[in-house]
């Protein structure tokens, strides 16, 4: 299929005759670091390897004008035809917002394709159904929405989700204490091949981000909420490097231009539609209001209202379309401008210019536009050439190679160590707050020492340490919530699995854990005069660890169902405010009610396995002097107090009760990892069932 060359960037240095700007395989000098092209040349083969559907060969790094590929280069060409992407008759709905409403459209009828080496533009006033019709195609469709329609990929039902397509979201959702450099490195060492060695996937992170203007802000950390960093156009940027890392088949993009200026959206967008044209790439991209140089760029262009096709077609024939509507586009206006304008209907007092004897409204102009498009000049040209698309066929999609299990498993718990470790609001605030409430603790109850009202003291002291150390886990929940955004991007476009995240998540937040126990832990546990030994203080900080990490595992459920920070707070401190009722404290296990609290709150909250491990730590072995007042000159040993007292369950030993709660980190990780693949089962099944016809 032949596919139009983009025009020459208008900072691209003039070319030479006798030596071209850069080469296949390879870049030039000044384009790689040492300026030999020995390594470049080694890094386009590897690159080669990893693309196998390439129809060109890589290229290690770009400088800004294509020139043809030379004989030799072509020897080692796949014999691709690419992706052919069709969607047929696509119909949205979402239901009413009141009870017994009727389901409201957000798509009808919307028949369109794509093509290998082209950018297919999707265009409309906000609200028209852009990101919607993108998110059909790329089967992120979420729930509570109805869909219909036959999609197809090389003439398959296919499930595009979880690696097969890469797709630029239109909220950068990254990691906020990266600098530029780390967030590429990290995402190349997971999505590259294991076999690809790390200096060659650097030196590829490298150019994709000099082709993306970032060489600048390489170091510079993105920032977040509670630092400043990149500007949104620059994040914007980055997003679009980091799924543009393996070159994907298909690429869909949501609103690529969104916070960057002309200048920027001209040279991203060409740069876009360059390696589209040189690799084979499909790309279908949610536009908002291109420059007229950006709309330059496209090759087809789906204009859509209402929910409507407006113009479905080459993006160089809908001005000669508008004009044979009744619409001509004025001498000097931005095309695109002239047709957003046409078709926004939110500000219908203003009238549309129209070449009739009476100007129109929006409503009347998208009619006559929809109207004018069922035509078999336009409609039955783009129904015949999906036809064609589904007989061409192609390669069936397939899973990207990566990185292996244990590499991912090994990126990830460094990438998150090092985000723990730079993120105040993660560890080191809870640390301070622990320090603070140790001392706190430590002062109030100074060496409680050995007498009768000490039994109700080291009680005390436990249950406070149990539950309000343990419910300061919550603290870090807004920073977990941003790495489960992160992680919920990452997933969606492949980059790795359930299973490798809550394993690397165990073993980065283990160690800050164990230090946020260690310290505050020893300095309460002196202070207070507990019982002496390293037996006994090694087993309450083992506990105390055992308890927040323990925390973190339910509030990580509860950040994979309730995604905001504020309603998961607020969800996690009730949780464990219940829990805590339950534990045995306030009401002993004897006089809490059978039904609901006893049976099964009491034995499921971990409350009253870490108390009950606490105490059998703190009162076997110690002997206290009896109430004076019932009986004098005698002594009550700490077994006595437990199961007298605290109606402690002494039927096994205060280790049991560690590993009972290690059960319970093991059983909150496995909900976690079984919520979100089942939210997966769902999504996968809604993309397949998506593929039959709109009735």
């Amino acid at each position: 299929m032949a596919v139009s060359s983009s025009p020459l960037p208008r900072w691209a240095p003039t070319p030479s005759p006798s030596r071209p700007l850069w080469r296949w395989g390879g870049g030039t000098p000044d384009a790689r670091t040492g300026g030999g092209s020995g390594e470049a040349a080694g890094a386009g083969r590897s690159l080669a390897r990893m693309f196998p559907w390439k129809r060109r060969p890589a290229v290690a790094g770009f400088d800004g004008v294509d020139v043809a590929p030379t004989q030799s280069a072509s020897t080692d060409v796949v014999d691709d035809p690419g992706v052919f992407l069709t969607w047929e008759d696509v119909c949205v709905t979402v239901a009413g917002g009141a009870y017994g409403a009727q389901p409201v459209s957000i798509l009808s009828g919307i028949s369109g394709h794509a093509g290998p080496g082209e950018v297919l533009a999707i265009m409309g006033p906000s609200g028209c159904g852009k990101t919607t019709l993108l998110d059909t195609l790329a089967g992120r469709i979420g729930p509570g929405i109805n869909e219909t329609g036959l999609i197809l990929i090389n003439g398959r039902r296919e499930k595009l989700a979880f690696g097969t397509s890469a797709y630029v979201t239109q909220d950068n959702v990254l990691m906020s204490t990266m600098s530029v450099r780390e967030a590429i490195y990290y995402s190349a060492q997971l999505q590259l091949p294991g076999t690809m060695p790390r200096a060659e996937k650097c030196a590829h992170a490298d150019g994709v981000i000099r082709e993306m203007g970032l060489s600048d802000t390489m170091d510079t950390r993105i920032g977040g909420r509670m630092t400043n960093g990149i500007s949104g156009g620059q994040r914007k940027r980055l997003t679009i490097c980091i799924e543009m890392l393996t070159r994907p088949r298909l690429l869909f993009l949501d609103e690529p231009t969104s916070g960057l200026d002309s200048a920027a959206s001209y040279h991203v967008m060409s740069h876009i539609a360059r390696v589209a044209a040189r690799e084979g790439m499909t790309v279908v991209a949610a536009v908002h209001q291109p420059s007229d140089d950006v709309f330059d760029l496209f090759h087809g262009l789906c204009l859509l209202a209402s929910g409507r096709t407006v113009f479905f077609g080459a993006a160089s024939d809908a001005t000669q379309f508008f004009t044979q509507s009744g619409f001509p586009c004025p001498q000097l206006r931005n095309p695109s401008d002239h047709f957003l304008r046409t078709i926004n209907k939110d500000f219908d007092e203003e009238p549309v210019e129209n070449s009739k004897a009476r100007e129109k409204t929006a409503v009347e102009a998208i009619d006559i536009l929809t109207d004018a498009y069922q035509s078999p000049a336009y409609s039955e040209k783009t129904m015949n050439r999906i036809a064609e698309m589904k007989g061409i066929g192609g390669a069936p999609f397939r899973k990207r190679e990566q990185a292996s299990f244990s590499t991912k498993v090994f990126v990830l718990t460094r990438r998150s160590f090092v985000n723990m470790h730079r993120d105040i609001g993660y560890y080191w605030m809870r640390l301070g707050i622990f320090l603070g409430i140790g001392i706190c603790l430590g002062t109030i109850f100074y060496q409680v020492g050995h007498s009768y009202s000490s039994i109700q003291a080291r009680c005390e002291v436990i249950m406070y340490t149990t539950a309000l150390l343990t419910f300061m886990a919550i603290g870090g929940f807004p920073s977990f919530v941003e790495d489960v955004k992160v992680f919920r991007r990452e997933r969606l476009s492949g980059h790795y699995g359930v299973a490798e995240f809550v394993i690397s998540n165990t073993l980065s937040a283990t160690p800050y854990l164990a230090f946020i126990a260690v310290i505050p832990g020893a300095m309460m546990y002196y202070l207070t005069g507990l019982t002496k030994g390293a037996d006994h203080f090694s087993y309450f900080v083992i506990n105390l660890c055992m308890c927040t990490l323990l925390v973190e595992s339910m509030m990580m459920i509860i950040a994979v169902i309730v995604p905001d920070f504020l309603m998961g707070i607020i969800v996690g401190a009730g949780v464990q405010g219940v829990m805590m009722l339950n534990g045995g404290f306030f009401r002993l296990p004897k006089d809490l009610p059978k039904p609901v609290w006893k049976y099964p709150c009491y034995y499921i909250s971990f409350h009253k396995y870490a108390v009950q491990g606490f105490y059998k730590n703190e009162f076997i072995g110690l002997t206290f002097p009896s109430d004076q007042l019932v009986e004098k000159n005698a002594t009550i040993s700490g077994l006595q107090v437990l199961q007298e007292k605290l109606q402690v369950e002494m039927g096994y030993s205060k280790w049991v009760n560690i590993a009972i709660l290690c059960g319970m980190i093991v059983v909150y990780r496995m909900m976690f990892f079984a919520i979100v693949k089942i939210a997966e089962e769902v999504r996968t099944k809604r993309s397949g069932m998506r593929c039959r016809w709109c009735k």
